[in-house]
């Protein structure tokens, strides 16, 4: 059983940045692939970033590249999202969530967190 954990969102201005957390609980030796995806009211929830399950392999949705930043803590057991350059755009619940297969397709994830409110005013 995997239980994920979001926090770090709020209300920021356009331009400034954010550091999402999601802390995961997990049996030990048990990895997974790691997303963060987000869903604004009314619209699908979208993908926004991966890495695999050994943290190889990074991969941003066109969206947020150059922007957001994943990176995990292992010792901690926590993954983050570094948001900078943000924009109304980016107003969103943000979701933390573990897979097996690291694609960037919502049905490829198991497991999911409660998701952390994202609000960007212009």
């Amino acid at each position: 059983q995997v239980q994920l954990v979001e926090s770090g969102g709020g209300l920021v201005q356009a331009g400034g940045s954010l550091r999402l957390s999601c802390a995961i609980s997990v049996r030990t030796g048990t990895t997974y692939s790691m997303g963060w995806f987000r869903q604004a009211p009314g619209k699908e929830r979208e993908f926004g970033a991966l890495f695999n399950w050994n943290g190889a392999i990074t991969y941003y949705a066109d969206s947020v590249r150059g922007r957001s930043t994943i990176s995990r803590e292992n010792a901690k057991k926590i993954v983050y999202l570094q948001m900078i350059s943000l924009e109304p755009g980016d107003t969103a619940l943000y979701y933390c969530a573990a897979g097996p297969s690291g694609l960037c397709y919502v049905p490829t994830y198991t497991y999911w967190g409660q998701g952390t409110q994202v609000t960007v005013s212009s």
